[in-house]
């Protein structure tokens, strides 16, 4: 293996890959079919691997083509974001990339975020969402700025980034009018064999559910678990079920859910944090979103 990797040639090879053959990668380039097949060539040479292997008329990736794109991913991905990014350096805009955690809550993304567009240097907002695990790798690679989800990093993780908790608050549960009217009574205890949607097992959220109900001895309906919280939403929206949700947004739930209260859980709280690389926050958006959530409605709750 050749240590002097050719980055023009890893270069053609991604295009290849993402293009799904070489005459497309060759019309995306304006470069000769030839020229591509040639430095593909010299690149699987150079690697001592063969990258694509022949399947009828179609190029398929071998596992070690499958490995080195992935490699490419990451370094050609985050090319084009520093292109993107100097492109912008000296504009009056701030580029500010965002994971958001699949079990956020929208609404809550929503608030946070909007703190973004109060800057007096506008903010261009690039986000992703994707479960936490995910998310993280991304923000080690340094391809996100910053991580907005509702659990804390593990303290045992072999990443170096950073948990900053944004609020807590305290749980209502929720539902559709009717559903909500149809449950109405003393609470908890009229919530025994009543519908719920809950997020699935695997939320920083449904442990405490769990242990809540237990706790006042409530056997609820569980018509529907999900790992996405916007579908869960909806389907509450539906008024296929009860559902809990922050205290701190009832009344963005109740306008735009048109979600009832049914009843308070104080007992279950619900943390959300913003994920860094930095110990300290140096993203001036970033600063801002910790500010909001410190200083606004959402930290009283």
């Amino acid at each position: 293996m050749d240590g002097n990797l050719n980055f023009r040639h890893l270069y053609y090879f991604w295009v290849v890959a993402k293009e799904g053959g070489i005459t497309r990668a060759a019309k995306r380039l304006n470069l000769a079919v030839q020229t591509i097949s040639t430095q593909l060539a010299q690149l699987e040479e150079s690697v001592g691997k063969a990258l694509f292997t022949q399947q009828g008329r179609r190029l398929v990736l071998t596992e070690p083509g499958r490995l080195a794109l992935a490699y490419a991913d990451q370094i050609f991905m985050l090319g084009e974001q520093m292109q993107e990014a100097l492109g912008e350096a000296d504009s009056a805009r701030t580029r500010l990339t965002v994971g958001i955690s699949d079990s956020l809550p929208k609404l809550t993304a929503y608030k946070l975020l909007e703190a973004t567009t109060k800057l007096d240097r506008q903010v261009r907002l690039v986000c992703y969402e994707d479960q936490f695990e995910a998310l993280l790798g991304d923000l080690a690679l340094h391809k996100l700025d910053v991580v907005l989800t509702d659990r804390a990093v593990d303290s045992g993780t072999a990443l170096r980034v950073f948990s900053h908790q944004l609020f807590e608050s305290e749980t209502i549960v929720v539902g559709a009018p009717v559903l909500a009217t149809l449950y109405a009574g003393a609470f908890p205890a009229n919530l025994n064999g009543a519908p719920f949607l809950l997020p699935t097992r695997n939320n920083a959220l449904r442990g405490k559910i769990d242990e809540w109900f237990d706790s006042h001895a409530v056997r609820p309906d569980i018509v529907g678990e999900f790992e996405d919280n916007a579908l869960l939403n909806t389907f509450g929206r539906r008024g296929l079920g009860l559902f809990f949700a922050p205290a701190a947004l009832a009344a963005d739930i109740e306008e735009q859910f048109g979600a009832r209260l049914v009843g308070r859980v104080p007992q279950v709280r619900e943390q959300f944090y913003a994920i860094s690389n930095e110990r300290k926050i140096q993203h001036p958006a970033v600063e801002a979103i910790l500010s909001a959530a410190h200083e606004t409605v959402l930290g009283a709750a």
